[in-house]
Parts: C-alpha cells; sequence; structure tokens
C-alpha cells in the first residue's frame, strides 16, 4: 500500500481515461494503424501497452502488434540496484525492421530507462521511428529525452517518490506521490516507479496542475 502521506493524484477511472487518450493521440499522429506496433516496459509499462492495444482495436478493430523489453541489462546503473538483477523475458513478436514502434511507459523520470529501452530495442532491428508514450512525466530529466504522448505531467522533489499501481501487477489501479518512510538503494536508483531517499515528506501540498510541494527538502546524498 502506499504510504499514508502520500496524494493520490489519479485512481482507476482517470488511468482508464487515460488510456483513451493515448490511443485518440496515436491515431492522430498515425493516421492509421499500418506498420505500427507497441512495445510495453517492464514492468508496468507492459500492462499499458496490452490496455492500450486493446482501445485501439475498440477504435478500429484492428490490433496492433505488441511487444514487451525487459531492459535490465541495459541499464547504466545496473551495478548500483542488485549484484544479481533479475533477467525476464523481451517478446518482440513482429519484425523491427522499418515499424513504426510506440514504447509504452508507467513514468518518464530521468530518462534512462527510456535509454535503455531504446538500446534493447535496436538490437532487434532498425525501426522506422520510435514514439514514446506515458501514464506520467515527473521531470528532473538527466538525459535528451522527451515523451512524445504525456498524461500527467507532474512537478516532484527529488526526494519523493511518483508510484503507479495496476490490476494486473498490484490488484488495483492508482497513482500517488509522497514520500516513503523507508528507502533502500534499490529505491534511489528504481528508474521510474520508485525513487526516495526515506526522508519524511514534510507539509505536502497538491496544487490544480498536479504540482506537488511542500517544506524544503533535506539534503539528499542517495541522488
Amino acid at each position: 500500500m502506499p504510504s499514508q502521506q502520500s496524494v493520490r493524484l489519479m485512481g482507476a477511472d482517470d488511468i482508464g481515461r487515460a488510456i483513451t487518450r493515448i490511443a485518440h493521440e496515436i491515431l492522430e499522429k498515425n493516421k492509421s494503424l499500418d506498420g505500427l506496433a507497441l512495445v510495453g516496459i517492464r514492468t508496468r509499462g507492459v500492462p499499458l501497452a496490452q490496455r492500450l492495444c486493446e482501445r485501439l482495436r475498440e477504435l478500429t478493430d484492428r490490433t496492433p502488434p505488441t511487444g514487451l523489453l525487459d531492459i535490465n541489462l541495459y541499464r547504466d546503473d545496473l551495478s548500483l540496484i542488485a549484484d544479481h538483477p533479475i533477467l525476464r523475458k523481451t517478446e518482440i513478436p513482429f519484425d523491427v525492421d522499418g515499424a513504426r514502434i510506440v514504447l509504452v511507459d508507467d513514468v518518464l523520470f530521468t530518462g534512462r530507462t527510456i535509454r535503455a529501452a531504446l538500446g534493447t530495442l535496436i538490437d532487434y532491428g532498425r525501426p522506422r521511428a520510435v514514439r514514446l508514450a506515458v501514464l506520467v512525466d515527473r521531470g528532473h530529466r538527466e538525459l535528451p529525452i522527451a515523451a512524445d504522448i504525456v498524461c500527467k505531467h507532474v512537478s516532484t522533489r527529488l526526494d519523493e517518490d511518483v508510484q503507479v499501481k495496476l490490476e494486473e501487477v498490484d490488484g488495483e489501479d492508482g497513482v500517488w506521490v509522497g514520500q516513503s518512510d523507508e528507502a533502500s538503494d534499490k529505491d534511489v536508483y528504481c528508474i521510474g516507479n520508485y525513487q526516495g531517499s526515506g526522508q519524511r515528506f514534510a507539509r505536502l501540498r497538491c496544487d490544480d496542475t498536479l504540482g506537488v510541494s511542500g517544506g524544503a527538502p533535506e539534503p539528499n546524498p542517495g541522488v
């Protein structure tokens, strides 16, 4: 469960509407599904891509091919997150060469997850184009990477978490922002889902634009 100090930004209905919005934007930008494929980034990018595939099928009566990426071996912070990283299956059930691919992920943060995803994808071929769709962009980019489709822009501090939960993985849908009571080294370096220093979340308030602010954080030696 999210920390009691977390603020809920999106519920199940909000995420459903976000999926519909992404689907419509994909159709507006691409005109048709010819040569288009979806690729979800593990973990929560995968169910988002699968839901997006279903929504596109409902809108067009066509089902775009959908794959999934495990990026662990391509991460530039691999030595920081685990001595023995868990490797899961990458499945690309279509020809990458010449394809127009939409990468799908839950949270865009530093950009390093997306850099690793591009490296993984290029090993399978040379796509015609790669676009990025994310549920939440929380800022703090460290690489020159931007999403083409973003459902929520959320202003955060570096010592805050943006936590996405999805029914297929977590048993519920929602997006929360807040401060974990405790954070491990893995929390600090887990790009895209859980990032925090373990400091207390002080005087949280959420404005109408989903910008989150609070008391000035203590120096964060872990970031």
